[in-house]
């Protein structure tokens, strides 16, 4: 990596959520570090020079749900690929969950993923460790063994733990060192199976559902049990009104917890499954609009804490089956950005029921939970441009439109519900340790 370059980023606009900073500011950096922000520091010399005039700055994205599917599914994507999307999606830091084949637990397969990722020089890649065996849900990985080889966490990805006392001993274990518990709430039992959202659409379409309660009942088992451990947990792509409803008053009660939202959640409903459209085929399911409406509001108010893509990619011979038996799951990397400015735009239109329009300037907000915020969640020192942090950046027209075609996206996965929209907001660089690891021709 040729981070020994010194580069100035000129004449962009400057969105830094974790220090505050809207505002016209070049950036400089050296050595693969943000040197100096607003003025040169003394003797600085420029090898290479970026304007960024009518751009926004700002600091790498960091994306806490993208599967790389390697180990195992490299038919679906390889590393190659999907640190490529990630490049053009601005991301430079993400988290993947462990349901690799095989599973991320053991140490050397999480020492095999980091090595592989570093020496494509692109995205910082953090796994989550298995919290159990095979994600068997029986036996306790060595989580001390898996942290020393690079994961930030553990998790089931989508195989909940049916012996709650397995659950138990795992996060009094993960309280014990410290550790983040990564968990999406679903029952063991009720809904599994389902492939879309109970209620009157799935009814009418025939298709079995996930009735809201799978997630709520799943909050209640883990709220109890953080109770009695104290564990931390991080609670993955919440998808339910009732469930956030919860989730607000464990924060209020003090519960050391965190939750995120997949980005197709914040814009999408049940209904968008259409005419069995197997792109809407995702997991959790897509709910209805109250659901849809809650999310945004959580977003808007701090009960979820950040954005993610939710990034699945699923090869033609998985997708292009009908509906109940294509394989859940959606490019997003790539569209990160642009729901995120969607939302941010939304909420600037005043389509957010209970917005409070002087709060904070959408834009700043929106930023923060694709960055600050959800380097803070995943324990990562990434997210901001202050001075003597890695020079992660991301520079993107918040103008530019684009139409989501397959031909536009550098993920093996190409299937996406977004297929043909126009969508807005572009990256046109991203910066990695102080290098132009993508630069939009």
């Amino acid at each position: 990596m040729n981070s020994n370059k010194t580069l100035h980023i000129k004449n962009g606009h400057l969105i830094d959520p974790a220090n505050g900073i809207d505002a016209q500011q070049d950036l400089y950096i050296a050595d693969g570090k943000v040197v100096a922000v607003g003025a040169a520091p003394a003797g600085f010399s420029a090898d290479q020079t970026l304007d960024a005039a009518g751009m926004i700055v700002a600091p790498g994205f960091v994306d806490l749900s993208a599967r790389l599917r390697e180990p195992g599914y490299e038919y679906k994507a390889t590393l190659e690929s999907e640190l490529q999307a990630a490049m053009q999606g601005g991301v430079t830091s993400l988290v993947c969950p462990p349901d690799t084949d095989p599973v991320l637990d053991e140490p050397g397969l999480v020492e095999m993923l980091k090595y592989r990722a570093k020496t494509l020089n692109q995205a910082h890649v953090h796994p989550l460790g298995a919290l159990t065996v095979g994600l068997k849900g029986k036996a306790l990985t060595e989580m001390a063994e898996l942290t020393e080889a690079g994961c930030i966490g553990f998790a089931q990805a989508e195989e909940p733990v049916e012996d709650t006392n397995v659950l138990l001993r795992a996060m009094q274990y993960a309280k014990t060192f410290n550790y983040t518990v990564w968990l999406r709430p679903q029952d063991a039992h009720i809904g599994r199976g389902g492939i879309a959202a109970s209620g009157p659409l799935a009814s009418r379409l025939g298709l079995s559902g996930v009735p809201v309660m799978s997630e709520t009942i799943a909050l209640h088992t883990i709220f109890e049990l953080m109770r009695s451990t104290g564990a931390r947990v991080h609670l993955c792509r919440m998808s339910s009104a009732a469930g956030l409803e919860l989730v607000r008053n464990a924060k209020k009660e003090g519960l050391p917890v965190t939750c995120d939202v997949g980005a197709h959640h914040v814009h999408l409903t049940d209904a968008d499954i259409g005419f069995f459209d197997s792109n809407a085929r995702l997991t959790p399911p897509l709910r209805s609009q109250r659901d849809r409406d809650a999310i945004r509001l959580g977003l808007l108010d701090g009960t979820v804490d950040a954005l993610c893509s939710d990034h699945t990619p699923v090869d033609d011979d998985e997708k292009l089956l009908p509906f109940g038996e294509a394989s859940p799951g959606a490019t997003g990397l790539e569209l990160l950005l642009s729901l995120t400015l969607k939302w941010a735009d939304d909420y600037a239109a005043g389509q957010h029921h209970g917005a409070d329009q002087a709060a904070t300037r959408p834009l700043a907000r929106a930023i923060s939970r694709i960055t600050a915020d959800a380097a803070r969640v995943a324990g990562l020192s990434s997210g901001t441009l202050s001075v003597g942090a890695v020079a992660d950046v991301c520079v993107f027209d918040p103008q530019a439109t684009w139409t989501v075609e397959a031909s536009a996206l550098a993920s093996q996965g190409k299937h996406t519900p977004f297929l043909g929209y126009n969508l807005t907001g572009q990256v046109r660089a991203t910066i990695v340790a102080g290098h132009i690891a993508y630069q939009r021709g």
